[in-house]
């Protein structure tokens, strides 16, 4: 669910490791009985997971990039990895290795084990670092048991600790790997941290203290809990803005779409990640979730849910892209809420999550805008210019993952496969996938980016709604907000000795 891409380029990836990934069917390939009669023609698509002829940081020119290493951004975005190259290959481990894709897995593997360079100096986003990054490195480690993994990730983690040397403890959000220094952004207002940056730390250092034995990853993440806890919220909800320094609220906007997001999705996956034994975590969301309820849950005139955004008292009949993983993050809640609510939750985030694929259905290209409103006439659609583009986003497909291994209602399949046609037609370039700047004409201009996250979460849930529930099994595995699976911490488990994946490599 990030909202900033990071996708660094490492310009040496292969053509060869390009042409293998032409079959994405190969990204679908498990596709069980229920969805069989979907198989030949998931077979039939080619996805390569590159961009070519774009200029990297550098200014290579790029002609080809492998699957894995996807993600071509421009050099601006880039900086908010401080520096750091590769991100894309990060990102796509645990991809590559879940489809089976070994050869490309392993020449991904020998780039981070020879030439990921983590002694970096420049402006890193601690979000971004953290999800991609961190969250990417602990899955590798997990999945493969590669003790590299562990290494490379221990080391990073070390280095973001000076980003929460604040008077609150709430981290700044920009961070210098080398020098250590932190500040925060130039757009935060009066210097604040960002809910959804701070507060999408949790299931990545929780652990980054399993695998060290150093409980000041959770030590720190804790203390954030401390400070929220500690602070009045209005009407119950979480501001987007925090003072570093005050530990007070700087604006009183809400959002569970951008700037908010993610930390409303690690308080449910933090309560399940602990094998439903963090009581703290459990209270919060579900409290958090009751005033979402109460402040921001809207029914249209058409009848479709949705959640408003909320400034100052005042809703915004809006709802981001961003915001629909909330369909799947209800879901996954719904078993554990009060049991005379547990059927309501799960028709909760039924509801949104028909109402993002509303946002899909009624665009001419079946694919859903940047942002879409429900005022002036309007339902589920963008209504103003700067809303209408398609970047390749993972949130609604997310929530059709989780709802389908939730309810195994073929309907999830079938939207699911939806997105695939459409992104085969709309966004599909001759050396990869490209975002579109107007979902709601065929004749698509194309933005000639392919995000990270394309390759970690986009497709990695794709590929996981055909698929068997028992691949990465929700009752063995949480995906962090990047979509990196990360296994939930069994009581039984000593720290350093967090098991490996027992996961079915799917068969080509």
């Amino acid at each position: 669910m990030a909202d900033i891409a990071t996708g660094l380029i490492a310009p040496w990836w292969s053509q060869r490791a390009a042409a293998a990934v032409a079959h994405l069917s190969c990204a679908f390939i498990k596709a069980s009985s229920a969805a069989a009669r979907y198989a030949g023609e998931l077979r039939r698509i080619s996805i390569p997971l590159h961009l070519g002829s774009v200029p990297d940081s550098c200014g290579a020119r790029l002609c080809s990039l492998c699957a894995a290493a996807g993600g071509l951004i421009s050099a601006g975005l880039g900086a908010l990895a401080g520096g750091l190259r590769g991100a894309s290959i990060i990102d796509s481990l645990d991809t590559l290795y879940i489809m089976g894709l070994m050869e490309e897995y392993n020449d991904a593997k020998e780039w981070v084990q020879n030439s990921l360079d983590l002694n970096s100096n420049g402006e890193a986003s601690l979000f971004e670092v953290n999800i991609r990054y961190v969250g990417g490195l602990l899955s590798a480690f997990y999945l493969t048991g590669e003790e590299m993994y562990k290494r490379k990730v221990l080391e990073l983690g070390e280095k973001l600790l000076p980003a929460f040397n604040t008077p609150t403890g709430i981290p700044r959000g920009v961070i210098n790997l080398g020098s250590g220094t932190s500040w925060s952004w130039g757009w935060a207002s009066a210097g604040s941290s960002i809910l959804a940056e701070f507060g999408t730390l949790h299931l990545e250092f929780i652990h980054l203290t399993e695998l060290s034995g150093n409980p000041v990853y959770a030590d720190k993440v804790m203390n954030i809990r401390k400070v929220l806890n500690k602070i009045e919220k209005p009407q119950g909800l979480y501001p987007n803005f925090l003072s570093p320094v005050t530990g007070n609220w700087v604006q009183h906007h809400v959002s569970i779409g951008g700037l908010g997001d993610s930390f409303y999705e690690y308080l449910i996956k933090s309560y399940l990640l602990s094998d439903k034994t963090d009581e703290d975590a459990k209270k919060m969301y579900y409290n958090a979730l009751e005033a979402i309820e109460n402040n921001l849950v809207q029914k249209s005139q058409g009848g479709l849910t949705y959640m408003a955004e909320w400034r100052g008292g005042i809703l915004d009949h809006k709802m981001g892209h961003l915001a629909c993983f909330s369909g799947g993050m209800v879901g996954i809640g719904a078993d554990d809420g009060p049991p005379e609510k547990r059927q309501h939750f799960l028709d909760l985030a039924a509801q949104i999550t028909h109402t993002c694929h509303e946002s899909y259905d009624r665009s001419a290209t079946k694919l859903g805008p940047e942002a879409f409103r429900f005022d002036s006439g309007a339902e589920a659609t963008a209504t103003r210019l700067s809303d209408r583009y398609y970047i390749l986003r993972p949130e609604v497909v997310e929530s059709y993952m989780y709802m389908w291994r939730l309810t195994h209602d073929p309907k999830y399949r079938e939207w699911g496969w939806e997105a695939v046609q459409a992104l085969e037609e709309h966004c599909r370039v001759e050396s990869g996938f490209s975002g579109i700047r107007d979902v709601y004409t065929t004749t698509v201009g194309h933005d000639n980016m392919q995000q990270s996250f394309f390759l970690s979460e986009t497709l990695k849930y794709l590929y996981l709604l055909f698929s068997d529930d028992d691949l990465l099994s929700l009752d063995d595995w949480v995906f962090n907000t990047e979509a990196h699976p990360l296994p939930i911490v069994r009581h039984g488990c000593s720290r350093g000795e967090m098991p490996t994946a027992q996961h079915k490599t799917p068969a080509a």
